[in-house]
């Protein structure tokens, strides 16, 4: 990601996927908690719900072959070229997992064990993880290093969901981190590719210096680098609480509707009952 631009972008796909998951997946759990397993897409009815995962299967094979494009461009820093093409060999999986997810409902392949798609999703977190802000070094490496922290997490969330899909603690934290990743990756976009939003006394990331490779936050002294990290650190605290608020307010009301959607049909069905049994007024006979 070399700008505002890819930023926005990464951050308006993974937002809305990270909370529709969060929404789903505690709806599931609160219909039955002991029957719970985490799926590795909740697909809705009608199909026009699932518009999140046809824009998906539309954009990631764009941005892979952009990254392509970007890799084959560039000539000089050996090190940051390949990078891209690294990119786009993650956001390639990702885009071969959603295609699994289409072709499993489409031709019902409940057969093929969906651990073993957790297991890849995993994978490829781990990929993307290793691949963080390549190219990247001193306070802005550091910001990407915590997003890249955000991808370990879900990676470990998804291999432990392959393991043990009854796992809502698991499934909850992997849709908080998707949303996490949303909401940083925007904030990382901000603060180092804006002067707006950038942080005092340090340079936004230029397009010049990262096509040099080895690019960085340029400070003009050290005590500005330091107060930016601590900075950094501090807005990644917040976006943590953010998004744990943002997950346990919807886990209560969705609580609230399911319980009173529940004793609404309970009522319903006693007055029903009621009715039945209620005995019918005998008629005299003159």
């Amino acid at each position: 990601m070399a700008s505002l631009a890819a930023h926005l972008t990464a951050s308006l796909l993974l937002y809305p996927v990270g909370v529709r998951r969060l929404l789903c997946s505690i709806s599931l759990y609160l219909k039955n908690p002991s029957l719970y397993r985490s799926r590795i897409w909740y697909l809705s009815e009608p199909k026009w719900r699932n518009l999140d995962l046809y824009t998906l299967l539309v954009l990631l094979p764009i941005a892979s072959l952009s990254h392509i494009s970007i890799f084959l461009v560039l000539s000089e820093t050996p090190t940051y070229r390949f990078s891209f093409l690294h990119q786009s060999a993650v956001v390639f999986l990702f885009w071969a997992l959603l295609i699994f997810v289409v072709l499993r409902e489409s031709f019902d392949l409940f057969s093929f064990p969906e651990n073993l798609a957790f297991l890849f999703a995993g994978i490829a977190f781990l990929i993307e993880f290793h691949l963080t802000g390549r190219g990247i070094t001193g306070l802005g490496g550091w910001v990407y290093r915590i997003l890249g922290g955000v991808a370990i997490l879900c990676s470990a969330c998804c291999v432990y969901l392959s393991i043990r899909p009854s796992a809502f603690f698991a499934d909850f934290m992997l849709s908080s981190g998707l949303v996490l990743k949303g909401t940083w990756v925007l904030q990382a976009g901000l603060s180092l590719y804006t002067d707006a939003f950038g942080l005092k006394g340090c340079d936004k990331i230029t397009g010049v210096l990262v096509t040099k490779g080895g690019a960085d936050v340029r400070c003009e002294l050290d005590d500005d680098m330091w107060r930016g990290v601590v900075l950094m650190n501090l807005l990644f605290v917040g976006h943590v609480v953010f998004v744990f608020i943002t997950g346990f307010v919807s886990f209560g009301a969705l609580n609230r509707y399911t319980n009173t959607a529940a004793s609404g049909r309970l009522l319903a069905e006693i007055g029903s009952e009621t009715m039945l049994m209620h005995p019918l007024p005998e008629l005299e006979m003159d």
